[in-house]
């Protein structure tokens, strides 16, 4: 791109075009300083603007509003860097490294892309260490406790009775020795205790505040479908460890709406619970706005993940007693029934395994085929479309 003509050689070209004499053409003009008439056109168009002939903006006014913009980006940029933070550093669990941030706002495909140089800037961390870490993210340090840990993983799984010394001496063993002491550090960063060495801290503990109000009392009857639903969780050993079921049930017609099954029991196992069941129903045409969903005190349906589901559907919470079984006795029932039938019928020797033979029962058997006397000898399945049909008819 070639460079500007100076600002007084322009001046003096206008002064020029504009005393110019009768007769003489801006063409003439434009030719004698080596310049286009096209050029010495724009040159004078701006000249007017300037000096107020015409209306336009000028030079000083668009030089301001180009700052204005470049300011206004760039507190979009330092906005979005702080928004970002805050967020990065209210997880739980996280490493106080700020360095990985910095590079997913810098990215291409970033919702709003910020330089390092102004991350840095507002987080107050220096570029060039941010720059080596980019150039190689992974220490020597780092990468020799992930192989101590893998080594004292391996050992702890083959023999779970073992205390971090002799985790230890094991890792040493396959090739990774350590002192005692950082032993204890990794084991006790990743939670491996000795089956023998350290309790369980469970059911033992004092159990959190209630989130909900208890709005069923024992009254497990709805005169329609999806306004009371009942749900909690249930676990079954497996050769390849714990699977854990999560499932809801409709009072109305004892169907099971909607069920998630994950070798962890956590807040997400509930919510993918809830969501299924929300759009089971709505796949039937079904409005669940309003509907009791009612569990026990779990710490899964304390959880904000979960309370936050709920109030995302307009579902209304609501919680028993800690300690008393009975306040969900109905979901009691369901899973007193699903460990006869299924869960102790035989050693399950893979999680995948045992979750097969949980659908099937639910959908074939306990759906289709298992009549209830609390709904007149009929299924689940036949409950609702008796209850559907009517409606249907008058519609």
């Amino acid at each position: 791109m070639p460079k500007p003509y100076p600002k007084e050689f322009r001046d003096d070209v206008v002064n020029v075009a504009r005393s110019r004499e009768p007769g003489t053409h801006l063409k003439q003009i434009a030719a004698d300083f080596g310049i286009s008439e096209s050029c010495l056109t724009n040159w004078l168009k701006a000249a007017d603007v300037e000096d107020g002939v015409k209306p336009g903006s000028t030079t000083a006014e668009n030089t301001e509003l180009r700052d204005a913009r470049r300011r206004i980006r760039l507190l979009e940029q330092e906005n979005e860097v702080l928004r970002r933070a805050a967020a990065y550093l209210s997880q739980a669990n996280l490493p106080k490294m700020m360095y990985p941030l910095v590079r997913e706002l810098a990215a291409v495909g970033a919702r709003v892309r910020v330089p390092v140089a102004v991350t840095c800037r507002v987080l107050k961390i220096a570029r060039q260490p941010y720059y080596r870490w980019l150039a190689d993210p992974i220490s020597a340090a780092e990468l020799e406790s992930a192989y101590r840990a893998n080594a004292l993983y391996d050992a702890h799984r083959d023999d779970p009775e073992f205390g971090y010394r002799y985790l230890a001496t094991e890792a040493a063993t396959a090739g990774q020795p350590m002192a005692e002491r950082t032993a204890w550090a990794l084991c006790s960063s990743m939670s491996w205790w000795s089956a023998f060495g350290k309790p369980r801290r469970g059911k033992a503990g004092r159990p959190g505040p209630p989130v909900h109000d208890d709005r069923v009392q024992r009254v497990f009857t709805a005169d329609q479908p999806n306004r009371l639903w009942l749900t909690d969780i249930t676990e079954h050993p497996t050769a390849e460890g714990k699977l854990y079921l999560c499932a809801i049930k409709d009072v109305h017609s004892n169907r099971i709406v909607g069920y998630a099954m994950d070798a962890r029991m956590q807040s997400r196992l509930a919510v993918t619970a809830l969501e299924s069941a929300v759009a089971r129903r709505a796949t039937a045409g079904a409005d669940v706005a309003g509907c009791i969903v009612h569990s026990d005190r779990g710490s899964q349906f304390r959880s904000r993940r979960y309370v936050h589901a709920l109030g995302a559907h307009g579902l209304v919470g609501s919680m028993g007693r800690v300690g008393a079984a009975g306040d969900n006795a109905a979901m009691e029932s369901f899973f007193a029934l699903l460990q006869k039938n299924v869960l102790d019928r035989q050693r399950w020797a893979t999680r995948q395994q045992l979750r097969i033979a949980i659908v099937t029962w639910i959908e074939r058997t306990y759906h289709r085929r298992r009549r209830q006397a609390a709904l007149g000898r009929l299924t689940p399945i036949e409950c609702e479309m008796i209850d559907h049909t009517p409606a249907a008819q008058a519609a």
